[in-house]
């Protein structure tokens, strides 16, 4: 029994450390910025496609609604030009390319507004959903995507299922508004053959815009939903693993063990730079065990007297150690240790009111030493 319980207490010790490793492996945690920054720069950011085409519909029709006329107008004048103007003209080839060259601006002229408002359009809709973004890597070529076995992924994954069900969908919504505007227009439809040429046109064109206009709204609502969907699953290919999250910390400021023993060794190096100044003090004030502070004043180079060095308890005896074998003078003054180890740093000058108080202690030390100094 004693055996079994053993051997069952290593299986759970098993078990809950492969759980654990499993729990740091999940993809859990949001983005990082910089796991953001670096996905952006290789072009991997949340957007739809569907919307600027379906902005593009919609701008397209608005601008034959609005530009009607004009759009007429031209349209009359580039055919009525041909039985106008050009059925008695001779035929050489210097005609030819003048005429050529004078069709293609007239129809230049005729889809510019068209061209302009599409431009702006998809411009506008990119921008809108992804910013200004500039960048080359999807176009470097990759030999991954000519792996047979990654397209028959690519086929059977669950984006492929998506993509169908949208295009399905697309299909299905712009056949149910075709069918309700045909039949709503059935009547008039019948009527078609004893109607001028002229009423014909017109109710084409009248109706094959009401099924733009109806087409590219269903169609803009299905693609801000598209694009809702694509965030989602932008969002969740960048989640990170807690794993992840302590390597790239790793990688962008180090090791924590590594940084630990740098400023390990910055703070001996200081130590000794501060140890060094130690014998060249003129005094080392002391609490007496607790706490010791060096000062040094040179009246020819210093405005007042200037800490060297200071240390509490270890340091403080290893302050005394050096003072006494550089014939320093060590000086007990357990207000003034205090004062100046709490409110002052290494290299910092006495605080204009405990002057007093280090005057007199040099004074006293320069008397012991037997020299006078200004």
């Amino acid at each position: 029994m004693i055996c079994a319980h053993k051997g069952g207490g290593k299986v759970s010790r098993f078990r809950l450390r492969m759980d654990l490793q499993l729990f740091a492996g999940e993809k859990t945690e949001k983005a990082t910025p910089k796991k953001r920054q670096e996905s952006r720069k290789k072009g991997q950011v949340a957007k739809s496609a569907e919307i600027p085409g379906s902005l593009i519909l919609l701008g397209t029709l608005c601008c034959f609604l609005a530009l009607g006329p004009f759009f007429t107008g031209r349209v009359k004048a580039l055919f009525g030009d041909v039985f106008q103007h050009r059925l008695n003209m001779q035929v050489t080839d210097q005609n030819v390319s003048s005429l050529f060259f004078h069709y293609i601006v007239e129809l230049l002229i005729v889809v510019s507004p068209i061209l302009v408002i599409a431009l702006l359009v998809a411009f506008a809709s990119y921008y809108v959903q992804i910013g200004w973004l500039f960048t080359t890597e999807p176009l470097k070529l990759k030999l991954n995507k000519l792996n047979p076995l990654n397209g028959l992924k690519q086929m059977f994954s669950m984006r492929s299922a998506v993509e169908f069900l949208k295009s399905a969908t697309k299909l299905i919504v712009i056949g149910v508004i075709v069918y309700s505007v045909l039949m709503s227009e059935k009547k008039r439809l019948l009527e078609l053959a004893n109607m001028p040429v002229q009423g014909i046109f017109a109710f084409t064109a009248d109706v094959t815009l009401r099924l733009g206009l109806l087409a590219s709204g269903a169609l803009f609502l299905l693609a801000l939903a598209d694009y809702m969907y694509q965030k989602y699953e932008y969002e969740k290919s960048l989640k990170m693993s807690k794993q992840d999250i302590k390597d790239e910390y790793k990688n962008t400021e180090g090791d924590p063990l590594i940084k630990g023993k740098i400023k390990e060794r910055q703070r001996r190096m200081a130590m000794m730079r501060m140890m060094q100044e130690v014998p060249k003090a003129d005094v080392v004030i002391t609490n007496p065990t607790h706490f010791a502070v060096a000062l040094q004043y040179d009246g020819s180079k210093m405005d007042a007297p200037t800490i060297v060095a200071k240390g509490q308890d270890y340091m403080a005896l290893r302050i005394r150690e050096i003072a006494r074998k550089n014939d320093v003078v060590i000086m007990e003054n357990k207000p003034l240790a205090r004062a100046l180890y709490e409110r002052t740093e290494i290299g910092d000058t006495v605080p204009g009111d405990l002057f007093q108080a280090v005057a007199e202690v040099l004074a006293y030390v320069y008397r012991l030493k037997g020299r006078r100094r200004a």
